[in-house]
């Protein structure tokens, strides 16, 4: 009952601060809401924690691992709010982390809650950690995409305005991607030297895709490197290294839990 209060109050919390940041942007203003969204991270995450966390071990189904990994989106995009302009980021970040929570709230899969050693754990940790900054890096190459599109179409309104400069917008895109490629990096090695069996655990997919995902985002950071990409390049190489992670990460999870009816 205490877990359905205080998640319900986090995403009254994060609507109430969509609502505030979109009039903040508006007025011109990229931050906004930023202790009252803290207060609806705290509830998100204390909420998670015990609809993972139960009696039998952890429950890592699909809709529970999908809010905790907005839970770190959050406090990433939290963190970075303080000292960066990402108000256009988290204007969509905040309704996507209430409506995964309000599905891990009102659902319930067929995973079947199990105890991990501490090995297993940080390997999920950095997989949700790698997971969490490519997806703000992905919904940031999207705005960075329609504002480059927008300044060749001399579509130079008040979203223009409101939004950082391009340079900075494109250095804040490639300094999300280098950190999630080295997290993705340290999850993959985890994964590989701590699991005996990849075949046994429907982790066989994870780690080719994971992996493919891995090389995307390298050749993209090569290519900024290198060859200058910019906007619409680093928006084609950054939705194919996403993609290629959601099919990792939530692939097996999706058929196995919602389509079959099984436990991933």
């Amino acid at each position: 009952m205490l877990d359905s209060i205080t998640g319900f109050t986090a995403i009254a919390i994060y609507l109430a601060c969509t609502a505030w940041l979109l009039a903040r942007l508006r007025a011109g203003k990229t931050h906004g809401a930023d202790w009252l969204a803290l207060a609806g991270l705290a509830l998100h995450a204390w909420t998670t924690w015990h609809l993972i966390h139960v009696p039998a071990g952890y429950d890592l189904g699909f809709f529970r691992i999908a809010t905790l990994i907005f839970v770190m989106i959050i406090l990433i995009g939290w963190i970075s709010s303080l000292r960066l302009p990402i108000g256009s980021l988290m204007v969509l970040v905040y309704p996507m982390a209430a409506l995964s929570l309000l599905l891990a709230l009102l659902t319930h899969g067929n995973y079947q809650p199990r105890q991990f050693p501490h090995t297993i754990a940080t390997h999920i940790l950095l997989s949700i950690l790698a997971y969490s900054v490519i997806t703000l890096a992905t919904l940031q190459a999207l705005i960075l995409a329609l504002q480059d599109h927008w300044l060749r179409q001399r579509k130079l309104g008040q979203v223009m305005a409101i939004l950082p400069p391009l340079e900075v917008m494109e250095t804040l895109l490639f300094r999300m991607i280098a950190i999630g490629v080295a997290l993705l990096a340290a999850s993959i090695a985890t994964g590989l030297l701590f699991f005996d069996n990849l075949f046994a655990q429907h982790l066989v997919h994870k780690t080719v895709f994971s992996i493919i995902a891995l090389g995307v985002f390298s050749v993209l950071l090569w290519g900024r490197h290198a060859m200058g990409w910019r906007s619409q390049t680093a928006l084609r190489w950054t939705l194919a290294g996403f993609t290629a992670l959601m099919l990792a990460f939530f692939g097996s999870k999706f058929v196995l839990e919602l389509l079959l009816q099984r436990s991933a």
